[in-house]
């Protein structure tokens, strides 16, 4: 299927969906097309894959404080010149968003006046996903099989607790790799958020026994403070975080790793400044990795460092951000320009550094658009890469 047939039926799937999902009451329903081209110069061809996905959902509060929900979601490939990681196309790059159908939530929540708890398979984002996320970039997003809480202890002080059983990953359960489809795990995440005049502090603990891949096995302590501050017409913004890693349950590698975040940030003018040191430390043979975290968040777009190298990773940063537009689209087109700089913790070896861009707009009937740039230079770390994205999306309610 051509890209143009796939994006014209994903824009009468969502006509056709806006009544029925917008009457009922309970139900929600998302759709998404994608076009992702890659050009990694560690291979001959060129990635191209146009990607479908369409989640459907419903909830119901069937007694005083309980409700119910499931989601299905579904994704669809209209193009195979590109490595799904389950199509066996290991001559093109990776685009990790492989044909599937799933059940992507179920569960069984109760909430109270202060506090309540999820059982089932559910999302679950802590802080800024750098350690806990969902990975909602990909078509196929990760979910867990889990027990969470949380409680509000006092004003402004709410702990958040989750035991997870099973991680559903990006790659779904077609994944030619075993460990790629789903991770048995017993792990303990702890987070306790305070907030108040001065900003929020968020002490954490996440223990992570990764029953199918023993050096995945990790103790993570850390401190995370973020604020902003008025000065005139423009605010001053800043996130200091620091963690400690240590091998847990069995590791047989030696884990003893640092992170470090520091990030000051300036809005004013419409325009957002930020500078950026993000370290994620190495010993040579175990660095700091954040197997659970929305990863494509961070060290760039173009993926380059999913995992940690074994000699750590200094990840250093700046970007812009702001909006413009005029008439019916004022205020409404929303851009962002950032450059990383990547160089080892452990010794002095430069990485590569990278560009990226995008640029987010409206579209009629609800819809919203997204272009995405990526450009990864290397000075020794894999190899030049370069990705485009094109993207529609509409959500409902």
């Amino acid at each position: 299927m051509k890209p143009r047939n796939c994006l014209a039926l994903a824009l009468a799937l969502a006509l056709a969906l806006q009544p029925a999902v917008a009457a009922a009451e309970g139900w929600s329903a998302s759709l998404r097309y994608r076009h992702e081209a890659v050009s990694d110069d560690a291979f001959t061809r060129d990635a191209s894959a146009d990607t479908l996905r369409l989640r459907l959902g419903y909830a119901h509060d069937f007694a005083h404080g309980w409700s119910a929900g499931a989601e299905l979601e579904a994704v669809a490939a209209a193009d195979s010149r590109f490595n799904s990681t389950a199509n066996g196309r290991v001559a093109f790059p990776v685009v990790a968003d492989p044909g599937s159908f799933e059940l992507n939530q179920a569960w069984l929540r109760w909430r109270g006046e202060h506090g309540g708890a999820t059982f089932g398979r559910q999302r679950i984002v802590l802080d800024n996903q750098r350690f806990v996320g969902n990975v909602g970039w990909r078509q196929n997003e990760q979910t867990y099989d889990a027990l969470s809480a949380d409680a509000t202890l006092r004003d402004g002080l709410v702990l958040r607790y989750a035991w997870l059983d099973r991680v559903h990953r990006v790659f779904s359960d077609e994944a030619i790799d075993p460990l790629a489809r789903e991770r048995d795990v017993n792990a303990h995440l702890a987070n306790l958020v305070w907030t108040g005049a001065a900003g929020s502090l968020v002490g954490y603990g996440y223990w992570l026994d990764d029953q199918d891949l023993a050096t995945g096995s990790t103790r993570t302590l850390g401190l995370r403070y973020t604020g902003q501050r008025a000065l005139g017409k423009a605010s001053a913004g800043w996130t200091l975080e620091y963690a400690k890693q240590r091998d847990h349950a069995g590791n047989p590698l030696r884990v003893d790793a640092d992170y470090v975040l520091f990030e000051p940030s300036l809005t004013a003018g419409g325009l957002t400044w930020k500078l950026g040191f993000e370290r994620l430390g190495g010993g040579g043979s175990a660095a700091f990795q954040t197997p659970l975290a929305t990863l494509h968040a961070f060290n760039g777009w173009a993926d380059k460092f999913l995992v940690t190298p074994a000699n750590g990773l200094d990840d250093r940063y700046a970007s812009a951000a702001g909006k413009f537009g005029s008439g019916r689209l004022d205020g409404k087109l929303g851009w962002t320009l950032a450059f990383h700089d990547y160089q080892a913790d452990r010794g002095s070896a430069d990485y590569g550094r990278e560009w990226n861009a995008s640029l987010s707009f409206p579209l009629p009937a609800g819809f919203s658009g997204l272009l995405k740039l990526a450009d990864y230079r290397s000075d020794g770390f894999a190899r030049d890469t370069r990705k485009l994205w094109l993207q529609v999306e509409r959500i409902w309610p």
